[in-house]
């Protein structure tokens, strides 16, 4: 039900969330340490409170909130309100501005405050004073709505806050921003004479202008990797829980000229906005080196294990296999399915792998894993980059080399690459931009990239998980190249795009706000809904706990639920059957696309679905039951 409150010259109508409150804590709420009835934080000071996420269950907000204010580390709890037609979190502050009838005296206004057990704070003049709620009052804005029924009071406003636009943040000043073309493709290189196609670029500066900042300190990127420079000025500064996967030490190795891929790949992810250099797309998150690729089941097993044990958000890959001897087993495939299904705290490590550089028809195989964000390489030219592999499980592409290469990070131990002059090391025109740096490329560089954009994206929303992440880079992504070239929205060159930093944090932040701003007077079905707005028809009918179909999924999301049957039906011309389960304490929605009699008709839709790029698995109906 909504409450209608003054605010100075206009009329707000409110709404509660339904997941969101306001408490005020005898201790500081530490994000590492929350408290078991808080999911997580939204605001860490919003008129007085620390703005969470409740974990309410099945229960209401106003149910689960009571139970709050009992325990013995919460003062004060509040709802969290939203006025109709914004996403921006309202917070009461507890406190009333009273504008008296002229003519009233004191007395008579003591009165009036004590019929609604309010404390005086504050006497401007005769007439407008301001009062406080006590632990007997009717919560602000009600009181608000009463004491404007009463003679003696000309108006009431209660005293809310909300997060306010930010226009102190401003473009990193590092003196080789304007030569990373592939964060704004300008149309030309600032210091070569050759052209670029404009807006050829991850739309990166677009995405930290939307965002108000250049990611989140919260958010931790790891890059498994080797040759480290843990002294360049583009990576000392924020690094966190260093790691070398062999001696299982904090001492990744150093100074050795056969290690130094790592370096640039880290740059192109983090390297911190500090005034001179360059700048990563995400320059303000944490950074994990962990140096040591191998093929070794056991090595792999422990490197991921390390990161989604230690906090690392996301996980960047530059490296792999083509060649078909050396596909990934299954202790393999279980260590990454582990981290992206299981790390930070249930939601998923974000993991990336390059493609590769073969040229070949099928990518990396560490990189067709199913949970893995598959990353292909793109030119400053919007054109596929001829190196780089093809595939049914390219998720998305990156501006990498192909026509001009990328500015990043090179260890001091790098004895550089000699072009075909044979004259210069470093640099493509021999042109010296400085010693701590190279020209580089590749799906190498791809990767990390887009490690980056989606540090930018957990950034705008800590909450989704990886599935989701990987999903938004996907929707979001730019068609380039010939639109013959997609099938169902998918190239084998270039994924679903070239990847869109801004409209993939414009699409995270959307979904931050559809969840945290919905009615609270909705049903638990239409709630959240991150995704698949619009109109609906259903058609319900009870689904025997017999036969076969294939499995697409498990969301907590009913949006994507919606979004993902219109499509598959539209596709797939089969039926969609969603079992509705609770998994600790969440409504979890299974998908399976097709209801088969015989488990040969199952498998062919498998492999159709296969064919075009929708990963699933056959399910037998009756262990859904």
């Amino acid at each position: 039900m909504a409450i209608k409150v003054k605010c100075g010259k206009t009329e707000l109508k409110l709404k509660k969330s339904n997941n969101l409150v306001g408490l005020r804590t005898n201790q500081e709420i530490k994000k590492e340490q929350l408290p078991n009835y808080v999911v997580s934080q939204y605001h860490q000071s919003l008129g007085g409170f620390n703005v969470v996420k409740l974990d309410k269950g099945r229960q209401d907000i106003d149910t689960k909130l009571d139970e709050v204010r009992g325990y013995n580390d919460v003062k004060v709890g509040t709802h969290v309100y939203y006025a109709e037609g914004s996403t921006r979190p309202i917070v009461p502050t507890g406190e009333v501005f009273i504008q008296f009838q002229e003519g009233t005296n004191q007395e008579e206004q003591n009165m009036v405050l004590s019929e609604y057990n309010l404390v005086l704070i504050d006497r401007t003049d005769n007439h407008l004073v301001t009062a406080a709620v006590s632990p007997a009052s009717p919560n602000p804005l009600k009181v608000a709505n009463l004491l404007e029924q009463i003679s003696l009071v000309s108006w009431a406003e209660p005293d809310i806050d909300v997060p306010l636009d930010e226009y102190a943040f401003v473009l990193p000043d590092d003196d080789l921003l304007d030569h990373q073309w592939h964060l704004k493709n300008r149309g030309f290189v600032i210091d070569a004479n050759w052209r670029l196609k404009k807006d050829a670029d991850a739309k990166v500066l677009d995405a930290w202008k939307r965002l108000g900042k250049a990611g989140a300190s919260e958010v931790t990127v790891a890059v498994i990797d080797n040759g480290f420079d843990l002294s360049h000025p583009d990576l000392k500064d924020n690094i966190v829980k260093p790691h070398n996967v062999w001696d299982r030490s904090s001492h990744p190795i150093q100074d050795d000229p056969a290690y130094t891929h790592g370096t640039p790949c880290a740059s192109v992810a983090i390297a911190p906005a500090n005034g001179r250099g360059i700048v990563g797309v995400s320059p303000n998150s944490k950074f994990m080196p962990v140096h040591g690729t191998s093929f070794s089941a056991s090595a792999t097993k422990r490197m991921f294990q390390y990161c989604a044990d230690n906090g690392a958000d996301i996980i960047s890959c530059s490296w792999g296999t083509t060649d078909p001897g050396f596909a990934l087993n299954s202790m393999k495939e279980r260590a990454i399915a582990d981290a992206a299904q299981n790390g930070r705290n249930g939601k998923g490590c974000v993991i990336l792998f390059a493609v590769g550089n073969d040229n070949k028809d099928y990518v990396n195989f560490y990189a067709a894993h199913p949970d893995v964000i598959a990353v292909g390489a793109s030119t400053s030219r919007d054109e596929h980059a001829e190196y780089s592999n093809r595939g049914r499980q390219l998720s998305v592409c990156a501006p990498s080399n192909g026509n001009w290469p990328i500015l990043a990070a090179r260890a001091s131990w790098d004895t550089g690459l000699h072009w075909e002059t044979g004259d210069f090391r470093y640099y493509r025109d021999g042109k010296n931009r400085g010693v701590h740096y190279k020209h580089f490329g590749g799906t190498s560089s791809a990767c990390p990239l887009v490690a980056g954009v989606c540090a930018l994206i957990l950034a705008a929303n800590p909450d989704l998980t990886a599935k989701q992440v990987k999903e938004i880079l996907e929707q979001t992504a730019d068609k380039i190249g010939d639109p013959s070239e997609y099938t169902n929205g998918h190239s084998q060159k270039y994924g679903y795009g070239r990847v869109n930093a801004d409209k993939a944090v414009a699409e995270a932040l959307r979904r931050r706000d559809a969840i945290d701003g919905g009615d609270s007077d909705d049903s638990d079905v239409s709630t959240g809904i991150a995704s698949g707005q619009g109109l609906f028809r259903f058609g319900v009918e009870k689904q025997e706990s017999s036969g076969w179909g294939v499995q697409i999924g498990a969301f907590a999301d009913y949006g994507n639920v919606l979004i993902q049957a219109e499509r598959l039906q539209r596709q797939f011309e089969a039926p969609v059957i969603v079992n509705i389960n609770e998994l600790e304490g969440r409504t979890v929605y299974k998908m399976v696309l097709g209801a088969f009699e015989h488990i040969e008709d199952a498998r062919s839709l498998e492999k159709e679905m296969e064919r075009a790029g929708v990963q699933g698995f056959l399910r037998n109906l009756a262990d859904l039951a």
